[in-house]
């Protein structure tokens, strides 16, 4: 049923009296805005839907893969899963800038220009991905001689690899301008029917090849097969999408600047943003031991799959900030909110459950030992997650306004400041110190992002007000959980604080937003008793 057919019914519904909703809040339900909120949920369903469905398939293909290739050239291919993710680095924020370029210029109704832009910026990153291309092609025999320690029998397989890899350069970095395109078109059900089946083939095309050969050159190939036929996909459609595309190229080099500086700023915080998720470990190898790197390593990459949730709905709202800035700013802080209460929600009851059976859950999965050293680690970065997670909200909205050099300067004053902190707990704490320190950077680095969101938005300290209500107490209730006692009681604590979590749900919900879910659901209600 359409949104005008739904409001005309629900409409009737409250005129006969049968919904119990009145005609003022069906007039609230069928403005734009709540349908336009619940497009928002759907559309953040559908994204991590898109970033989930290829990791389950991962679970099971891997183990396979593994016995197929043996483990030295399974290495290998890792290391190609992780360039093909890492290559989009090489665009140099462009895809960024496009999305939010393009979403600012339907968002003011300047559809005349979003073409040039696109144009402009794709061509830009096609031209990134040529000379990336040719970076590794030449630097590859270095690589595979000089760097890895790639085995003698391997070494050509190895480096016809590599050069596949750097073919694909082009294609890889301008589908992630292409999917920008789309996203800041709202087309987040055309970017999942090709981010699936091409996650998925990530992991399947090289299981299709193993019958028939064990080369890493063919099974690279294949992988660089499916980028090939990704960029093809979104392609066609961002021109059926967009068809002021269809036009014809056009290059404008007056847009060079505005992408060049946000792309820029982007870079600078995407690479800060890189040193301090990896230079701790490094830190933690040469003052511990590499034993101790594993023990950290092992929970932060489980407890950091909880960014899928933000990235789903921030690859949502994105355009939308940028849409919405320049002719509804306080429709844009009402977004800010409201993202930052969704992550809250969502995640809360799994930190709690991280917080409370750290040690279970290390052991169920890995063992005792590796419980004993990594489950208070895993406590405090639990607690982290959840916050960073909140700080993403203003992260992303502050690029999405166009000022990404607030982030990045940010993360470039952040930078040394964490390295020093590292350093110093690690040989306090150990892993534990390691822990602490990140945990405290996301904190200070989410409360200066709310506090700079805000002055940009000038909309009043809104999220600043919005985080210490929800990270005080947050902060203090994972505190209080994580000495918990024996098992039995963390299992009551747990049942009591989702019961306090269920009660106090409706008082997070704004009046409106509460009347607006509940003459949804009646619609919908409605709507099904009608069809059946």
């Amino acid at each position: 049923m359409s949104d005008r057919t739904g409001s005309k019914g629900l409409s009737r519904l409250a005129d006969n009296g049968e919904s119990g909703v009145s005609v003022e809040e069906v007039a609230l339900i069928t403005q734009s805005g709540p349908n336009r909120e619940f497009r928002y949920a759907r559309n953040t369903l559908i994204n991590l839907v898109g970033f989930v469905t290829p990791m389950f398939v991962a679970l099971l293909a891997i183990p396979a893969l593994v016995t197929g290739l043996g483990t030295e050239r399974f290495g290998v291919l890792t290391i190609a899963w992780a360039a093909i993710g890492y290559f989009t680095l090489f665009d140099l924020g462009l895809s960024r800038a496009l999305t939010q370029l393009v979403a600012e210029q339907l968002g003011k109704g300047l559809d005349r220009e979003v073409p040039a832009t696109a144009w402009t910026a794709l061509l830009l990153m096609l031209l990134l991905g040529v000379v990336g291309a040719v970076v590794m092609a030449l630097s590859t025999p270095f690589l595979v001689h000089n760097v890895l320690e790639i085995p003698a029998v391997l070494q050509r397989e190895t480096a016809q690899a590599f050069y596949l890899l750097a073919l694909s350069l082009p294609a890889v970095i301008s589908t992630a301008g292409l999917r920008g395109l789309l996203e800041a078109n709202h087309n987040f059900g055309m970017v999942n029917a090709i981010r699936v089946p091409m996650g998925i083939l990530m992991f399947v095309a090289p299981l299709m090849v193993l019958p028939f050969t064990r080369s890493l050159a063919v099974v690279i190939g294949a992988l660089v097969l499916t980028r090939a036929v990704s960029w093809v996909l979104h392609l066609v459609l961002c021109l059926k999408a967009l068809t002021g595309l269809r036009q014809g190229v056009r290059f404008e080099r007056k847009l060079l600047g505005v992408l060049g500086r946000f792309g820029g700023w982007m870079t600078v915080n995407s690479i800060s943003s890189t040193l301090m998720v990896y230079l701790d470990r490094f830190l933690i190898g040469s003052l511990l031991t590499m034993t101790a790197v594993a023990y950290y390593v092992t929970p932060y990459e489980a407890i950091t799959k909880l960014w899928l949730v933000p990235g789903a709905l921030l690859g949502v709202l994105f355009p939308a900030f940028a849409a919405t800035y320049t002719r509804d700013p306080a429709h844009t802080v009402l977004l800010f909110d409201r993202a930052f209460r969704s992550v809250f929600l969502f995640l809360f009851p799994v930190v709690l459950a991280a917080v409370l059976f750290a040690n279970e859950g290390l052991q169920w999965w890995l063992g005792q030992e590796l419980a004993i050293e990594g489950a208070v680690v895993l406590q405090w970065l639990a607690v982290g997650v959840l916050i960073n997670c909140l700080g993403m909200v203003p992260a992303a909205g502050l690029q999405a306004v166009g000022r990404p050099d607030i982030t990045g300067k940010l993360s470039l004053v952040e930078l040394p400041v964490y390295l020093v902190a590292v350093w110093q707990l690690v040989g306090l704490y150990g892993i534990n110190g390691a822990a602490m320190a990140w945990t405290g950077r996301v904190a200070v680095d989410t409360l200066a992002l709310c506090i700079l969101a805000d002055r940009q938005l000038s909309g009043g300290n809104v999220l600043l007000r919005r985080f210490v209500a929800i990270v005080v107490p947050s902060a203090a209730v994972l505190g209080l959980a994580a000495f918990g006692g024996d098992l039995l009681v963390r299992i009551w604590i747990f049942a009591g604080c989702m019961i306090a979590y269920a009660v106090g749900l409706p008082f997070v919900l704004s009046r409106r937003e509460r009347r607006t879910l509940y003459g949804y659901l009646t619609l919908r209600r409605a709507e099904l008793r009608s069809s059946g």
